[in-house]
């Protein structure tokens, strides 16, 4: 049995396969999966009904599994139906949960990038794995890169 916090088949091996600059896509359950899928991404669904799987549920898992370099938001609109006022509490939830885990231990900085540059990123030939999750909180996507394991032991 695997002392390792993840026992996902699927994103063991699509983590397995990836390295350093390679892109993880943890996305809400609003996300457009089958239409922003990058062209090498592995698609693991684990959007068993809305709130379960979240996305934080999997990031706590991931920050075990892999060093996180840097990590991208969908920027939230400033005007419009889908506007919001501050950032969504969820951002400092991928905060709180990363930062413990960098080198440093120094908070990570969010990348914010607007819809659509969020899409094209999410969806670029560098992303090795798209999670798909029943996440309900708006703008709980996040894009991460893969950085560089200093040591193995």
């Amino acid at each position: 049995m695997l002392k390792f916090p993840i026992t996902h088949s699927q994103i063991l091996a699509a983590l397995g396969r990836a390295g350093h600059g390679s892109k993880i896509l943890i996305a809400d359950g609003n996300y457009p999966f089958s239409t922003k899928l990058g062209p090498h991404a592995e698609l693991v669904c684990l959007n068993l009904r809305p709130g379960m799987v979240t996305v934080t549920d999997v990031l706590q898992v991931l920050v075990h599994a892999v060093q996180i370099e840097s990590a991208a938001v969908m920027q939230p609109a400033k005007t419009g139906p889908y506007a919001v006022k501050s950032d969504p509490e969820i951002f400092k939830d991928f905060v709180d949960i990363i930062t413990p885990h960098q080198p440093s231990r120094t908070a990570v900085k969010l990348q914010r990038l607007e819809r659509f540059k969020f899409y094209d990123a999410a969806s670029a030939p560098d992303v090795c794995l798209t999670i798909a999750t029943g996440e309900e909180r708006i703008f709980g996507n996040l894009l991460l890169t893969i950085g560089v394991v200093r040591s193995i032991n």
